[in-house]
């Protein structure tokens, strides 16, 4: 059977004389002595804790695969989360499968051969000379310290649950079962407490995050000469994540004046006004996966106006009481409770609301100017553990080492006639990454100032 390769449409032919040649006269580059990702003893405790969880059973976790963004070009992979926090690796088509004994085996694709093989110079899609080399499965072994096969050997006859809408191909190949679920969701908790590997990549990308802050505040005066400031701005936090990081953890939020009413703002196209704020929401992904996620609102000009002032200011209360009730055993939802009666005391004193803060807590009509809750837990998805149970997540308690965000926010529409004038078109949201200690929480993006006396003097400091 003839090798099945990807190869586009205007490739010219081979000539046998051509494959002959192409098959001799490389040297041996195969890496020896290789040293473990730093990953790879953390992760072996996790896939233990995951077999025992499921003893007996057979478990199928993909990496994911290619996904095509136009005709014949892939957006860059990246890899499922759970796959990585169960392997530390980051290719694509890779397997990682738990047998019922407990061993574990990563089924990956590996570096093809210059003999017997054109893979290497002619496959689009995983040719070493066209997408770059993948360790061969003794570097492999070497690297992730688990196991390894080459992926056609994968079998997946007989029982297994699967972590389903990963790789359709791995779908396609076992019964779906009710124990998918379970699996699923599973995943998803046993990531909601970091170790301390975790802990420390997490805090790499709050501390590369806010150099990436630095960088766009610097470049603040060249951005309000473009026609497409938020873009120049977006451009120049997204430098810095791929020289620190994999590349930013989420599409960056740029949003300037009303844009930041705007809560997933991405298309970052608007003129800066040095009059308005700027809403800056980014995180950076480390080369791990791990990312921050941090907001901060900045005036343009480097001064807030008296009202910008006066909105801040009140979000800024909000979330320090948020971050005052973070501790081992309070409720996951005190914090967003405690910043939303500070909000409604807020507008309550402004005139915006006429009832009691009591009773707009219990009515909500201040979510007319919050719209969404004030957290989530952050690790290697930017809203990470999304699919644990909401008995273990959202109507859960707090543990010592979960990471979070605490990130109310006012959004006052410019278009909102319930609203002083003045206050229209402000949108303000302070967010910040913390993490769950013995007795209370470290804020770890505590380089970055919050106060707004801090916030402009710190603009004033980089703007020299």
């Amino acid at each position: 059977m003839s090798e099945k390769l990807n190869t586009g449409s205007h490739d010219l032919p081979i000539t046998d004389e051509l494959a002959a040649f192409m098959e001799t006269g490389w040297a041996d580059t195969r890496h020896t002595g290789l040293e473990p990702l730093p990953v790879a003893p953390w992760a072996a405790k996790r896939r233990a804790a995951l077999a025992a969880r499921f003893p007996g059973e057979r478990l199928v976790i993909p990496s994911g695969s290619l996904k095509v963004r136009s005709n014949d070009s892939d957006y860059r992979f990246r890899t499922h989360s759970a796959f990585a926090y169960l392997t530390g690796d980051a290719e694509p088509d890779d397997v990682l499968v738990i047998e019922p004994t407990g061993e574990a085996v990563l089924y990956l694709r590996p570096r093809s051969p210059r003999a017997g093989s054109q893979e290497f110079y002619r496959d689009r899609r995983y040719g070493e000379f066209w997408v770059g080399r993948r360790p061969d499965l003794a570097e492999a072994q070497n690297l992730y310290q688990v196991e390894c096969a080459h992926i056609g050997q994968l079998s997946l006859d007989g029982p297994a649950r699967v972590l389903r809408g990963v790789d359709a191909s791995v779908d396609a190949r076992v019964a779906p079962g009710e124990g998918d679920a379970e699996l699923e969701r599973f995943l998803s908790e046993m990531r909601l407490v970091k170790d301390e590997w975790e802990v420390a990549e997490l805090q790499f990308a709050v501390d590369a995050t806010t150099r990436g802050f630095e960088d766009v505040v610097r470049a603040v005066p060249a951005a309000l000469g473009e026609t497409r400031g938020e873009r120049y701005l977006e451009g120049i936090f997204g430098l810095r994540s791929r020289l620190e990081g994999n590349a930013v953890g989420y599409d960056s939020i740029v949003a300037s004046g009303a844009h930041a009413n705007v809560l997933h703002w991405i298309r970052n196209d608007g003129r800066l006004d040095e009059r308005d704020l700027l809403l800056l929401d980014a995180g950076i992904e480390t080369d791990s996966l791990y990312t921050a996620d941090i907001t901060r609102t900045l005036p343009l000009s480097g001064r807030f106006s008296p009202v910008q002032r006066q909105v801040y200011e009140l979000v800024y209360e909000a979330q320090s009481a948020a971050i005052d009730t973070l501790r081992p055993g309070a409720r996951f939802r005190d914090f967003h409770l405690a910043a939303m009666r500070v909000i409604c005391e807020g507008l309550h004193a402004w005139g915006v609301l006429k009832d009691s803060p009591d009773s707009l807590m219990e009515s909500g009509l201040y979510r007319r100017y919050t719209v969404c809750s004030s957290g989530h837990m952050l690790g290697l998805d930017v809203h990470d553990c999304a699919k644990a149970r909401a008995e273990a997540y959202l109507d859960g308690v707090l543990e010592e080492g979960q990471v979070l965000t605490v990130e109310p926010g006012l959004y006052l529409q410019a278009d909102d006639l319930t609203l002083p004038e003045e206050f229209r078109g402000i949108g303000v949201r302070i967010e910040d990454d913390l993490v769950v200690t013995a007795d209370g929480a470290r804020l770890m993006s505590a380089a970055l100032p919050r106060h707004p006396d801090e916030v402009e003097g710190w603009m004033a400091t980089l703007l020299g």
